[in-house]
């Protein structure tokens, strides 16, 4: 029987395991090598004084005159021979060699100072005495915070960086503060952002048991992350990237040219998910589209995708005719049909499963392939409708986001904030996981996500840059992978190589791509060629 080649995605996971395989192998021989250190560091320290012994005597030779070389070398000749006739000598000779080598090789970096200098005390009781008025009262008979107090008893914990500012603190404050309301811990933390050093992301854990505050600079989420094939099982959908102290799984990921264990954002659609439907907000630019790219790329891998285009942009036409997808829709009419029979296509679905589940079979076949239904921008189309006086098309959706998770149908849905007054009440009710990119106020935030995050927004937000809720979940920094439309003239080859790379083969012809797309087809049609 003639041998049948491998998968392609099989070969590509196998190729990934083994570049993780020789990561953890290097972490291991860079562990071994640092063990050996520690055991030979005696060693290692005498080697390093003979080292430096020697050269002073060669120093101490080579700056003798040539006159006075004879005399000297007679003078040590003559301390060998003592030190070989007296009764122990050479051994307390080599006992004493060994010592001044130990002395003269030993770690002369200087010692970090013990405390903060000048500068960081400055700091310090700055921080302190703006934080008075906040937690401080004139009903207290012994308060904490006070002007002119000491600041050592109120930050039980300090780091600086280097460049003098604030790296951790831990922060005391009294037990009568009100650390349970937003609004008083929203003017300390925009207090210590401005104090601490604007334009980097903090992370503020408030122990509300213990009276404490615990302030950490966040280091930036990696942009660098190209699309790629993750690894993972079917039903999990990888939204982006987080911090690694917010999640307990890791993914490796090829980025920089090196292999990297990165902890994602993974979300979790199907049958037993309790978050079966996305929405998606932010403002143009901010990446939401890239974000539907994304999630359409790891669907095409176990299941069937339709794409509502309300842009028109043509952010979409690389998926035109490809395997999976069932449609990419940017007419208003075609929206509606396609809509039309994402309803009629999870109403079949619902009766189909029933009907196997009342006879004691297995559901049927077509009901187990997920179904994606992606949605940009469908204020666009609600807008166009109700001019035309024609139905809504996101009530058509109710039908999907009520049912969908038990006919194995996923909704996403991406729009802006200036539309989101239009956005229907189903999608608001019924989407449980919510993603918000750009730069998006703490209070736009709090409204799409339902709870403020614990992280401040950076100075500059790059794309695909936000925050993301799985449910009543914790709220997650997250970067979205980098997955351009692979037509566009400002990606860069790399990028645009990399979603070629993950796209399915095309099985529509080009010339069965509707003329209604014009900018689709000439995508099309410029792959093709």
């Amino acid at each position: 029987m003639a041998r049948r080649p491998l998968p392609r995605i099989l070969s590509k996971d196998s190729a990934q395991i083994a570049r993780t395989q020789i990561a953890r192998s290097r972490e291991l021989a860079r562990t071994a090598a640092d063990s050996a250190t520690d055991v030979l560091h005696p060693l290692i320290t005498i080697s390093r004084g003979l080292r430096r012994l020697a050269s002073a005597g060669r120093r101490r030779w080579a700056e003798t005159p040539k006159d006075k070389r004879g005399p000297l070398l007679f003078l040590a000749a003559s301390m060998v021979l003592f030190v070989a006739m007296v009764p122990y000598g050479p051994l307390l000779a080599a006992i004493t060699l060994m010592a001044a080598a130990a002395w003269q090789g030993r770690d002369r970096t200087p010692p970090a100072p013990e405390g903060p200098d000048e500068s960081q005390t400055e700091r310090l009781q700055s921080l302190y005495e703006a934080l008075v008025p906040y937690f401080s009262t004139a009903e207290d008979p012994t308060p904490l915070y006070a002007h002119g107090g000491e600041w050592e008893k109120a930050f039980e914990t300090h780091e600086f960086d280097d460049g003098g500012r604030f790296g951790h603190l831990v922060i005391r404050y009294p037990a009568y503060f009100p650390d349970g309301e937003a609004a008083a811990r929203a003017r300390i933390e925009q207090l210590l952002t401005a104090k601490a050093g604007r334009g980097r992301e903090y992370h503020f854990e408030w122990d509300e048991e213990g009276n404490r505050l615990t302030v950490t600079v966040l280091a930036p989420l990696p942009t660098g992350i190209a699309a790629q094939r993750f690894v993972t099982a079917p039903g999990e959908t990888v939204l982006g990237f987080t911090d690694p102290s917010e999640v307990q799984r890791t993914l490796p990921l090829s980025y920089e040219e090196e292999q990297h264990d990165v902890p994602p954002v993974v979300w979790r659609t199907g049958i037993r998910s309790t978050e079966p439907h996305l929405l998606a907000m932010g403002h143009p630019g901010s990446g939401t589209s890239t974000l539907l790219r994304s999630i359409a790329l790891q669907a095409l891998r176990y299941g069937d995708v339709l794409i509502v285009d309300g842009g028109g942009t043509g952010e979409y036409a690389c998926l035109i005719g490809r395997d999976g997808v069932l449609a990419v829709e940017c007419a208003p009419a075609g929206a509606l049909a396609s809509l039309e029979w994402a309803a009629q296509e999870t109403e079949r679905r619902l009766i189909a499963v029933n009907r196997a589940r009342q006879a004691g079979d297995a559901p049927p076949e077509d009901t187990r392939r997920p179904l994606w239904v992606l949605l940009d921008r469908p204020s666009v189309f609600t807008h166009l409708m109700a001019a035309d006086g024609r139905r809504d098309p996101q009530s058509l959706l109710q039908m999907p986001l009520r049912h969908g998770r038990a006919a194995n149908v996923t909704v996403v849905v991406a729009e802006q904030f200036d539309s989101v007054d239009v956005l229907s009440e189903g999608v608001r009710q019924y989407t449980r996981a919510r993603v918000v990119l750009g730069p998006a106020a703490p209070e736009q935030v709090e409204a799409v996500l339902g709870m403020r995050a614990r992280t401040t927004t950076p100075a500059h937000v790059p794309p695909g840059r936000g925050y993301a809720r799985l449910g009543s979940g914790p709220v997650h920094r997250l970067q979205v992978p980098s997955t351009p439309d692979p037509y566009d003239d400002a990606t860069t080859d790399a990028d645009r190589q990399a979603v070629l790379d993950l796209l399915p083969p095309r099985t529509t012809p080009v010339e069965a791509v509707p003329e209604t797309e014009p900018l689709a087809a000439k995508a099309v049609a410029a792959e093709s060629s």
